[in-house]
């Protein structure tokens, strides 16, 4: 049983954004309050995009999502979280959950605060940390020397970018900081390389804690290539963009979906490569969330033997 799993290891720390952490958060929820989510806070799409451009609030939307993951179903608090507006209105196409936490955000001091209210109403021990509680945007500098801003039109590019930023540059959410350096096990992905894993990693509070933290880093590859620009990249053009952004060589491990389990069947960059079979029989696009969280058990406890191996004289 998941509850089984990772006992030896007090804090687990997954960063990203999207439907990407929202299945390793729900692959993990049984570690309660041992688990936390920093959560990227650019998207400018949909519903969240409307609410950004109207309001000048922070992006709700992969806050709003991962929450979802994590809620007990079925209850009416995750079904009226979820819900859709329809219609031909100004409400239609907006998602209630957004709505409700950029009303309790109104209503606290912090933006931290209204998720943590939302965790209270939905019965949810595990920490969702925005990156940041500061409004930005993610910006992507082409080849050509071009400026492309927003997540929408980063992933519309025809080609890779150079270089990422943020704009404006806000600070990072303390608490988001403090749980990344005390944390055993980080684990980046799966998710939107450009738009997801990418900008939380943009801020230098987090890029330090980062650099700084004792912790074992695992990356979660994706099962399809991505519709983006992040599609030409290779798992190890990832890692060496992950690796520059953050200043210090942290990935340690990455898993990949595989017909077989093959724990580290071979390295590159230092980087041990593990092969699992991920892929859900139910949602044939989605990593299987008792498969994935097998692997990342798995991969764990390989990294605690090979520590333990007596070195060669």
């Amino acid at each position: 049983m998941l509850n089984q799993k990772l006992m030896h290891i007090n804090h687990v720390v997954a960063i990203g954004g999207g439907h990407g952490l929202g299945r390793i958060l729900a692959s993990l929820s049984s570690l309660g309050p041992r688990l936390t989510g920093i959560v990227a806070t650019t998207d400018n799409g949909g519903s969240t995009g409307r609410l950004r451009q109207d309001q000048q609030t922070i992006a709700w939307g992969d806050l709003r999502n991962c929450l979802s993951h994590l809620a007990h179903r079925p209850s009416l608090g995750s079904m009226l979280f979820d819900h859709r507006f329809t219609g031909n209105n100004e409400l239609s196409g907006h998602n209630l959950g957004n709505v409700v936490l950029h009303a309790l955000d109104q209503l606290c001091v912090r933006p931290l605060e209204a998720v943590n209210l939302i965790r209270g109403l939905l019965k949810i021990e595990t920490s969702i940390i925005p990156m940041s509680e500061a409004s930005t945007h993610l910006v992507a500098l082409s080849h050509c020397g071009n400026r492309v801003f927003g997540e929408l039109n980063v992933d519309g590019m025809k080609e890779a970018p150079i270089a990422l930023t943020l704009e404006p540059q806000v600070q990072a959410t303390s608490e988001a900081c403090s749980a990344i350096e005390q944390a055993q096990l980080i684990i980046l992905g799966p998710g939107s390389f450009l738009t997801s894993i990418m900008p939380p990693l943009l801020l230098p509070e987090i890029a330090n804690s980062l650099r700084n933290a004792h912790a074992h880093v695992i990356l979660i590859d994706n099962l399809t290539a991505e519709y983006s620009p992040a599609s030409t990249f290779s798992i190890e053009d990832k890692i060496v963009w992950l690796n520059q952004v953050i200043g210090k060589n942290v990935i340690a491990d990455v898993i990949q979906h595989g017909i077989k389990v093959q724990l580290a069947s071979h390295y590159s960059h230092d980087v041990r490569f593990n092969q699992f079979p991920l892929i859900s029989d139910h949602h044939p696009g989605l990593h299987d969330k008792q498969a994935l969280a097998d692997a990342i058990e798995q991969v764990c406890q390989f990294q605690l033997a090979q520590l333990h191996l007596p070195k060669c004289s």
